[in-house]
């Protein structure tokens, strides 16, 4: 996986996020401000334009630039929240990248979000999603599948971690402002970061 495959996956994910924009708006409409999609779908165009002005030589590069972009260009908190995972990532990524070396990385940027986020598993934010995508790469690596298969079952893992946000009550951020009132709607961070592994997927795919 060289750099060209990350640039790639943000590529992608900037064209997932933009497809869903208006979804991912509803989505936070139910249980926050209302501005997740636009805000993310702004922040990833700024992203590919910054990837393209400068195009980066290896994938730490990509990661670190995506995330210092996401985080001066993404309003709320998903800006600062993603930029702590890809910036996480990039200082723990070793080249070659391998699927056990994407992994690792990857555990260390979940660890990072829910450190700056102060949020597990069940409190109905983007770690419902992120924490068993790395769950299941770890697992991947374990099992000594391939790397497509192992992408693959992490963004089947997000998509189900997404889904499973609908029945909880939001303990963390806004949405947890609501009470019980936020049970019955899928976190839109949790959607957005399914987006994020489903990108990743389609481009090793």
């Amino acid at each position: 996986m060289d750099a060209e495959v990350f640039v790639a996956w943000f590529e992608e994910a900037a064209r997932l996020v933009h497809r869903d924009r208006d979804r991912l708006t509803r989505l936070d409409a139910a249980i926050g401000d209302a501005d997740h999609g636009t805000n993310l779908d702004r922040g990833l165009t700024e992203v590919r334009a910054a990837l393209a002005g400068s195009p980066p030589e290896t994938p730490g590069q990509v990661l670190a630039t995506a995330g210092a972009t996401l985080i001066r260009r993404v309003g709320g908190a998903s800006g600062p929240l993603y930029g702590s995972v890809f910036r996480q990532m990039a200082r723990s990524l070793e080249s070659p990248v391998t699927l056990a070396g994407f992994a690792a990385a990857f555990e260390d940027g979940v660890v990072a979000l829910e450190r700056l986020g102060k949020a597990a598993l069940g409190d109905k934010t983007m770690v419902d999603a992120l924490a068993p995508a790395s769950r299941a790469l770890a697992l991947a690596v374990r099992d000594g599948v391939g790397v497509r298969e192992g992408f693959e079952q992490a963004a089947r893992a997000a998509e189900e971690g997404a889904k499973a946000t609908i029945p909880m009550q939001a303990r963390k951020g806004r949405a947890s402002y609501l009470g019980e009132r936020s049970i019955g709607h899928e976190d839109p961070g949790a959607a957005s970061a399914a987006l994020f592994m489903a990108a990743l997927a389609a481009v090793v795919a």
